[in-house]
């Protein structure tokens, strides 16, 4: 044990910071006293978190054993978070190769504790029985367990918080739909648990007693099933009652697809939620009371949940969400722009306007880009190119945004992930849905030689293979209604937000 530890400061390793629940995780651990290290693939995309100045950040992937070992170095507790949910059909053997990894690497630096969040599973289900993503949870718990560091493996069903994608599913679901014909699990029971909760235990839990070393499973108050779940949200939420009618012909692919037509939640990642509701989840025990004891008032039910998620969603303070995360596969290659891109062919389209406002108005109008603003050209042409994704399955315009004012590094913006973003200057989006090569949209504000505002659009496209100039030719017929179209909307989106200057409000006025 060190000295900080001893103190009461232990220094706490978290991977999957970039992701949902790892994102609320960092800051209730900083207000607890630990002393943080992150671990990211991608450490830019928590350069913009509140709390990024407290905590050590360091580059890596728990897939690479170099990287994890030179993470694990001091560290008292090591917070697992993360999984391959959704990178395609060989997800169980990075999750198992990773989890081997993250344990050994663990072991070799005296690690005192590792804690794991996964899935709550049935009971009396055989593990080959179970969905390919609870089964994956359920392994690479035991191989943590089994990893000689003591370990503790928190199993939760649905999670009901604010930006979870379980909470986005039931909320699209219900809103939507005051009429659904809805897959036979929707007569399954679940007992869902408060992210708030979630975070408490996973908080407390870094002080257990060395000799435990096992699975808990923890879940909120009631028991439910999705149907009822459905209906208690649409109370909260102040809706009409929903008629709900569970037919047994909609399989995990049909569901996964109905999800995804239907909420912002592509099918890539409802199909391992939808599998997941074939069985009964229910809690077997509440042993972790013993070690991280219900304060009062928690747990929170179900409807006090979705109350706070709802409040969080109304205020705009919806600190995460599923989206946080990395879409798998989306492409981390540098801008062909950057010193270390490999060069090839590059195509681009470039716009400059002048603008009749400040460059601050202008920035207003760049930083607050899609989601419910939209993108400010020809809206059927994005819709459709949304659908388009979707079908193709990737993410689509519905994800929308975090935020509905500011944007930071690493946040999803419909189908785009924020790669760079200087306030008041430049903002770069690289784009995530399916293409045959790689795409970024550069929007700048900025001044000319006299002073004026300017705007400069920039899209840029690196195409894979004959396929991927096929498509930019192919589309490039309608860039300059969908780009050209864009630049304008956004420079006259400007010049009417921006405050009218001293002599445009005497303007028409007698002289005195």
């Amino acid at each position: 044990m060190n000295g900080d530890e001893v103190r009461g400061r232990p220094r706490s390793l978290v991977t999957g910071a970039t992701g949902y629940i790892g994102g609320r995780l960092v800051p209730e651990l900083l207000a607890a006293g630990h002393r943080l290290r992150c671990l990211a693939r991608s450490p830019g995309k928590l350069r913009d978190h509140t709390w990024a100045g407290d905590v050590e950040v360091v580059r890596g992937d728990v897939t690479d054993a170099e990287s994890t070992a030179a993470a694990m170095r001091d560290v008292d507790v090591a917070y697992y978070l993360v999984h391959a949910i959704g990178t395609g059909g060989d997800f169980e053997e990075t999750d198992r190769g990773a989890a081997r990894i993250f344990g050994e690497q663990a072991r070799a630096a005296g690690v005192r504790r590792i804690v794991y969040l996964g899935g709550l599973t049935p009971t009396g289900v055989p593990e080959r029985e179970l969905s390919p993503h609870l089964r994956s949870r359920a392994e690479v718990g035991r191989i943590l367990l089994d990893s000689g560091v003591p370990t503790t493996v928190l199993r939760a069903a649905v999670i009901i918080g604010s930006g979870s994608a379980s909470f986005e599913m039931l909320r699209y679901l219900t809103e939507r739909l005051p009429v659904m014909i809805t897959p036979s699990w929707v007569r399954t029971r679940i007992q869902p648990i408060a992210v708030r909760d979630v975070l408490r235990v996973l908080v407390g839990s870094a002080r257990m007693p060395a000799e435990v070393n096992r699975a808990f499973d923890i879940g909120g108050p009631d028991v439910l099933t999705y149907r009822e779940m459905m209906t208690r949200y649409a109370a909260v939420a102040g809706l009409p009652h929903r008629l709900i009618l569970p037919v047994p012909v909609l399989t995990p692919r049909l569901s996964s697809i109905w999800v995804g037509l239907v909420t912002p939640v592509p099918a890539a990642i409802a199909r391992p939620l939808t599998e997941s509701l074939r069985h009964e989840v229910v809690c077997r025990e509440r042993d972790i009371t013993r070690y991280v004891p219900d304060p009062p008032g928690h747990p929170i039910g179900f409807d006090e949940a979705v109350r706070l998620a709802l409040q969080r969603v109304r205020d705009a303070q919806v600190t995460t969400r599923w989206s946080s995360a990395s879409v798998p596969g989306a492409p981390s290659d540098p801008l062909p722009t950057d010193p270390d891109w490999a060069g090839g062919s590059l195509y681009t389209d470039h716009r400059e306007l002048t603008v009749a406002a400040p460059p601050e108005a202008l920035w207003r109008v760049i930083e607050g880009i899609g989601g419910d603003n939209g993108w400010y050209s020809f809206p059927l042409a994005w819709a459709l190119r949304g659908w388009l994704d979707r079908l193709a399955g990737g993410v689509g315009l519905r994800r929308g945004r975090r935020d509905a004012h500011r944007l930071r590094a690493g946040d999803s913006l419909d189908f785009w992930r924020v790669e760079e973003i200087e306030p008041g200057r430049l903002l770069r989006l690289r784009a995530e849905m399916r293409l045959p090569g790689l795409a970024w949209l550069e929007m700048c504000a900025g001044t000319d030689a006299t002073g004026r505002t300017r705007y400069r659009q920039r899209a840029l496209f690196h195409p894979h293979g004959l396929l991927g100039h096929a498509y930019w030719w192919g589309v490039s017929p309608f860039h300059a209604v969908v780009f050209g179209g864009m630049a304008r909307n956004i420079a006259q989106a400007a010049a009417g937000s921006a405050p009218a200057r001293p002599a445009d409000r005497t303007a028409g006025r007698p002289a005195s």
